[in-house]
């Protein structure tokens, strides 16, 4: 059985330990935005989620970001 993968998900890379956060999931590739800020589309059998990193993410809004909720 397959991982599940879920959009915010944060991912290595399995093949150089490369962390990224999935930003779309199709039914065998996940879309990772990595920590060098490039995007790529990934065999999802060359991803492992890092349940830990996920638990630890949050949103942070710049305060010279002006929110539209706000």
């Amino acid at each position: 059985m397959s991982a599940m993968f879920h959009i915010g998900n944060c991912v290595v890379y399995a093949l150089d330990g490369t962390r990224g956060i999935v930003l779309e999931v199709t039914v065998d590739r996940c879309h990772v935005l990595w920590e060098d800020y490039f995007v790529s589309w990934e065999k999802k059998e060359l991803l492992k989620v890092d349940e830990e990193l996920t638990k630890k993410q949050t949103i942070r809004v710049s305060s010279h970001v002006s929110h539209p909720l706000s």
